[in-house]
């Protein structure tokens, strides 16, 4: 018997079995060899590489090699970087915290694209912000994929705050992830693989507005085939920082 409130989603078609291959295809990335004496190096790159990925789902597109080297100061990319670099920092608080969490990623994400005066305060949708923080505050019943699953979805569809507030979504997600354990380092960069199939990506969150079954399915099946991706591109970096070149 379980109380978990999205346990029933599990049963969707074909739901269970996309989430059980993303986490073996997880299991089977975080076992690599580079990451027992090189983790820190691949957790940086997957970092940014997660953070380039996520400002180019909010159309800030730039190419990785300038945003490396530091030219690129499009405010939505510093955005995603510095939420990036600070999810360490609220790992431990967002399962205790989600909202003052959530004004916090917002405040990172969007200064210097929207207004001082938005930055960390919600325009839209408190109600149901209420309900999600209800859902991941000391929630230890819903398996971390789904739950991050439906984090995302429902900070992608409400777009609570003013500017970026994809950045958040997929920085809740993330959170999520590494607070639950399900990827304790946060080494699964989801951000690429949302992205590797960006417009699957945009159509299964319209899909799961509409909140019909067959529109969650989409976006659940979706997030488990960008968590998948995200396992894949971590073993490609990782193979990158064994390589010769240590590239």
């Amino acid at each position: 018997m379980t109380n978990d409130p999205l346990a029933p989603l599990l049963a969707l078609a074909d739901v269970e079995p996309s989430f059980a291959e993303a986490r073996a295809r997880v299991d089977e990335a975080l076992r690599h060899r580079a990451l027992r004496r090189n983790g820190g190096q691949v957790a940086a790159e997957v970092g940014l590489r997660a953070a380039v990925a996520s400002a180019a789902l909010e159309d800030h597109r730039h190419d990785l090699a300038a945003v490396r080297a530091g030219t690129v100061t499009d405010p939505v990319v510093q955005g995603s970087l510095r939420v990036s670099e600070a999810l360490d920092g609220l790992v431990d608080l967002w399962p205790r915290a989600p909202r003052q969490v959530l004004a916090r990623l917002h405040m990172l994400a969007a200064r210097g694209a929207v207004a001082e005066a938005d930055l960390g305060r919600l325009l839209s949708g408190a109600e149901r912000i209420d309900a999600l923080a209800a859902l991941v505050a000391g929630n230890e019943r819903t398996p971390p994929m789904l739950l991050a699953a439906i984090v995302h979805a429902e900070l992608l569809t409400l777009r609570p705050f003013a500017g970026p507030a994809g950045v958040v979504a997929r920085a809740a997600a993330r959170l999520t992830l590494v607070s639950r354990g399900f990827d304790i380092r946060g080494l699964v960069g989801v951000e690429e693989g949302h992205l590797a199939r960006e417009p699957e990506y945009v159509g299964s969150a319209g899909a799961y507005a509409t909140g019909t079954p067959d529109g969650v399915r989409s976006w659940l099946r979706h997030y488990a085939a960008a968590v998948t991706a995200g396992a894949g591109e971590l073993v490609r970096i990782a193979d990158e920082v064994l390589a010769p070149s240590g590239k």
